[in-house]
């Protein structure tokens, strides 16, 4: 079998930040009925009592910030002439802008955003579950990347890797 110039990532970010956050949803949901609040499971729709306006400028803050992060990553990537997409092949290696501070800052963007919407939402579960998604798109994107990349980019990449953290 011809090797393939892809990361072979497990499915495509946005969608496992989407997933985990809809399942966050739903859990929040699930806490409201009154069968889960009698078995014990109110807990789920717990909220982070916080006055609407601040819980609500808070959300449209940190779902903006990391929107713009996203757009300017995913902007530079364009410029160069690169995939932004992690299941095309990368053509360029990009080291400038947010990626002098993080390898993967449109991840890192995606992380804020779902912060944010994890407050506009008043879900503690929702913002917990953040954490599992972070080590799935570490594990299972990130890290096949990474391999993909100092395979493609050889010394250039391993050089940016020592100079550069993974998230911040």
């Amino acid at each position: 079998m011809a090797h393939r110039d892809l990361p072979g990532v497990i499915a495509p970010p946005p969608l496992i930040y989407l997933g985990v956050l809809f399942i966050g949803w739903g859990l929040t949901r699930i806490g409201t009925w009154p069968e889960a609040i009698d078995a014990g499971f109110g807990w789920l729709a717990a909220g982070f009592g916080l006055e609407p306006r601040l819980r609500q400028g808070a959300a449209v803050t940190l779902i903006i910030a990391g929107l713009l992060l996203d757009a300017v990553s995913a902007g530079l990537f364009r410029r160069r002439g690169t995939a932004v997409e992690p299941w095309k092949p990368s053509t360029v290696l990009v080291s400038d802008g947010p990626y002098r501070f993080s390898r993967n800052p449109i991840y890192l963007g995606f992380a804020v955003t779902y912060v944010g919407l994890a407050i506009g939402m008043d879900s503690w579960i929702t913002l917990l579950l953040l954490v599992p998604c972070l080590v799935v798109v570490d594990r299972f994107v990130i890290q096949r990347e990474e391999r993909y990349l100092a395979a493609k980019f050889g010394a250039d990449y391993l050089a940016y890797r020592q100079k550069v953290r993974r998230w911040l």
